[in-house]
C-alpha cells in the first residue's frame, strides 16, 4: 500500500468534506458551468420528468415549474432531464517524470492524484460514471471502477502503487483522448508542467472540438533555489552542482516556466478549456474551489465556500 502522511490524510478529508457539505443543486451547477450544460444520452435525457420536489435554497429559479407550484401551493422544482454529461474521463500521466518533487515535499503524482479526487468527489455526487486511464510509454490502461468516492480512492491508490519506471508518452495519451467516443464527456487530464507544450496544441484543439477539457498542471520545484534539499535529476539521479544554485539561475527558470504557463493557459482559454495549475495539494484544492467559484460568479450563480488551508504531504524527494 502507498504510505500516507497526516498532511495527505487531511487534504483527502477536506476533499470529501467539500462534496458532502455542498447541496446537490450546487454540485450540478458547479460542474455544469465548467463543462458546459448539454443534454445527456442517458435515461431522462429527453425532457422526461425525473423528480418533483419543493424549492430549496440554492436551487436555480429556472427550474421552478409554475404549473406544478400553483397546484401545490408552494414553489416546486421539476427536474426534467440531465443537463450535464453522464461520464467523466480522468487521464493520469504515470510516467517516471511524475516523481518530480514539488514545494512542500510532495511528488507531482500525489498532487495530480488529489486533483483528480476533487473532480471525482463532485462527479460521484452527481452520479456520473467515471473512467480512469493511467498512461506511460509502456501502456495505456483503463482501470475499471464502480462505486462511490471511497471505492474511487481505493482504486486510484491501487493504480498508483505500481512503480513509475517508464517515461511518459503525452502524444499517445492525447491521441487516446481524441478517440474517446462519448461526445461532450468531460475529460480531466492530470500531468506536470513539463509535459505539454506548443507541439501538443493541435491535439488539444482536436479534443476540445468534441469534449470539455480540464488540465491539472502540477508545478515542480525550481531546483536552483533548493539549497537545503537533496535534489536529483529524475532521469539520471545526478545532483546539481552547488555553483549553479544561485538567484540568476533560479530567476531564469522561473521566467521561462511562467512564460510557458501563460502560453498554455491562453491556448486552453481560447479553446474553452480550463487550466488548474498548482505546486501542492493544498494549493490545488484552493485553485479548484476558486476556479469553480469564479465560473459560478461569472454565470451569476452562488459561489462555493472558501477553502481552508491544509498542510500538504511531505513525501516527494526527487526533482
Amino acid at each position: 500500500m502507498i504510505d500516507r502522511t497526516m498532511g495527505e490524510d487531511a487534504i483527502r478529508r477536506k476533499i470529501e468534506a467539500l462534496a458532502t457539505t455542498l447541496t446537490l443543486p450546487t454540485v450540478r451547477r458547479a460542474l455544469g458551468v465548467i463543462e458546459g450544460e448539454h443534454p445527456s444520452h442517458r435515461r431522462f435525457g429527453s425532457d422526461d420528468i425525473m423528480d418533483i420536489r419543493p424549492y430549496e435554497a440554492g436551487d436555480e429559479a429556472r427550474r421552478i415549474d409554475w404549473r406544478t407550484s400553483a397546484r401545490s401551493g408552494r414553489p416546486m422544482v421539476v427536474q426534467r432531464q440531465r443537463q450535464v454529461t453522464s461520464r467523466v474521463w480522468m487521464l493520469l500521466d504515470t510516467g517516471k517524470e511524475m516523481s518530480g518533487a514539488c514545494e512542500g515535499g510532495e511528488q507531482a503524482w500525489q498532487v495530480a492524484a488529489n486533483g483528480l479526487r476533487m473532480f471525482a468527489a463532485l462527479s460521484l455526487r452527481r452520479s456520473d460514471d467515471i473512467s480512469l486511464v493511467c498512461a506511460d510509454s509502456s501502456s495505456i490502461t483503463r482501470v475499471p471502477f464502480h462505486g462511490g468516492f471511497a471505492q474511487f480512492e481505493s482504486m486510484l491508490d491501487r493504480a498508483l502503487e505500481q512503480a513509475r519506471t517508464h517515461p511518459r508518452n503525452m502524444e499517445a495519451l492525447l491521441e487516446y483522448a481524441q478517440r474517446i467516443n462519448d461526445r461532450d464527456a468531460l475529460i480531466v487530464l492530470a500531468t506536470d508542467e513539463h509535459a505539454i507544450g506548443a507541439r501538443h496544441f493541435d491535439a488539444i484543439r482536436a479534443i476540445t472540438r468534441t469534449h470539455p477539457l480540464v488540465l491539472i498542471d502540477v508545478s515542480t520545484i525550481n531546483p536552483f533555489i533548493a539549497r537545503h534539499r537533496h535534489v536529483a535529476d529524475a532521469d539520471t539521479g545526478r545532483r546539481l552542482p552547488a555553483f549553479l544554485l544561485n538567484s540568476r539561475s533560479s530567476g531564469e527558470v522561473d521566467t521561462h516556466r511562467q512564460y510557458l504557463a501563460a502560453q498554455l493557459e491562453s491556448e486552453l482559454r481560447t479553446n474553452g478549456s480550463t487550466l488548474m495549475r498548482a505546486s501542492s495539494s493544498r494549493a490545488m484544492f484552493d485553485t479548484f474551489v476558486r476556479t469553480i467559484s469564479l465560473s459560478l460568479a461569472g454565470a451569476g450563480r452562488t459561489t462555493l465556500p472558501a477553502a481552508r488551508h491544509v498542510s500538504p504531504s511531505t513525501h516527494g524527494r526527487r526533482a
